[in-house]
């Protein structure tokens, strides 16, 4: 059963103590220009990961349960028992930690997610557990619920965040792989975000100088992107990337995006397959040239699509993905995009047939 939040994990009762530096200079970077390629630990969690789904709209949110959804013991047997080998855990600690030094995270908050990676890894699953929606890190405004921090601290007060979950995680197994974050946009693109990744890769490997690493490009993940990643001279690290194409299709109607992409968008035309599998392709690209394994984070139609569209685009999606040799995350289990029904207590048995069915 979930640890309420209030409790701690069943291994630490008690928080790392918190870091005492305040700058980024305390946090040297992992060494660059020199990449080794992906160690045979890296490959086999890579193998791993196979087909996975994201906990979505639970753990992101300014607050869980301010979307909708919290993290429950039915998404977590529901998703191992439909045969779903890993899960992608997204997590804002941002709104969960103080605003300044030393930027201790909440113990409760810290507490509530150790238990739920822990009861994923009970279930045989291999766990992705990242850094999400840090809004000031990327430059974009704040959501509701959040507060603000200093702009000279967003920098350091990210590595400080790596710093105690990786310190807090470091006795777990090997089936828990670090995402340093999630979609790094806005201010970090380019050569800002090689250099913050790595200094936080630096700050994970104190605690956790095996632990697989996953490290994605910017502009949303997005793998045109992937020229611009420079990659830590570290063998344990696995590359990340989002495919939204065609983003017309998938983010038709979605309430978010402005101005909101029209309905009526079918799918899959020739052009947009080829569009589908383009970024893939750049993204195998990048695997071969660089001998790291690249994980497909996030892919998925919102539910606004027709529901025969979402199955075609689904399974075109997880045949492509799978003959590039890349395993993938489905965006998401039981929200807008969701393959499971949290009201009926089903899975979607279309869309759950496109990503596991034969």
């Amino acid at each position: 059963m979930l640890v309420a939040a209030a409790c701690g994990g069943h291994r630490a009762t008690t928080a790392p103590a918190p870091p005492t530096v305040v700058g980024v200079d305390d946090y040297p970077p992992v060494a660059s220009g020199a990449a080794p390629g992906a160690s045979a630990a890296a490959a086999e969690i890579a193998t791993a990961l196979g087909r996975g789904v994201n906990f979505g709209n639970m753990l992101e949110a300014p607050t869980e349960g301010a979307w909708g959804l919290t993290v429950t013991d039915e998404f977590i047997d529901r998703a191992a028992a439909a045969g779903f080998t890993s899960v992608r855990l997204p997590v804002r600690w941002s709104s969960h930690a103080l605003a300044a030094a030393p930027f201790t995270i909440e113990p409760a908050f810290l507490a509530r997610v150790e238990s739920i990676v822990d009861e994923l890894l009970a279930k045989g699953l291999v766990v992705v557990l990242n850094v999400h929606h840090y809004r000031q890190l990327d430059g974009d405004p704040l959501d509701a619920g959040e507060a603000p921090v200093a702009d000279a601290v967003v920098d350091v007060r990210f590595l400080a965040l790596w710093e105690q979950i990786a310190a807090r995680f470091q006795g777990r197994g090997a089936r828990l792989v670090f995402e340093l974050y999630n979609e790094p946009h806005g201010r970090l693109n380019g050569e800002p975000w090689n250099v913050l990744a790595a200094r936080a890769l630096g700050a994970v490997r104190r605690t956790n100088p095996g632990r697989v690493v996953m490290i994605g490009p910017t502009s949303w993940n997005a793998a045109s992107d992937l020229h611009l990643l420079r990659l830590p001279n570290d063998a344990n690290l696995i590359g990340t990337v989002h495919d939204y194409a065609p983003f017309g299709f998938t983010h038709q109607g979605a309430e978010w995006v402005t101005p909101t992409p029209p309905v009526g968008v079918t799918c899959c035309s020739a052009a947009q397959r080829a569009e589908m599998t383009a970024p893939l392709d750049v993204a195998r690209a990048w695997s071969v040239a660089t001998r790291y394994p690249v994980f497909v984070g996030e892919f998925g139609a919102y539910g606004k699509a027709d529901d025969a569209s979402r199955v075609t685009f689904t399974r075109t999606m997880r045949d492509a993905m799978e003959a590039r040799g890349m395993p993938w995350a489905y965006w998401e289990l039981a929200a807008g995009f969701g393959v499971f029904d949290p009201v009926q207590h089903a899975f979607r048995p279309g869309l759950l047939d496109a990503l596991l069915g034969r």
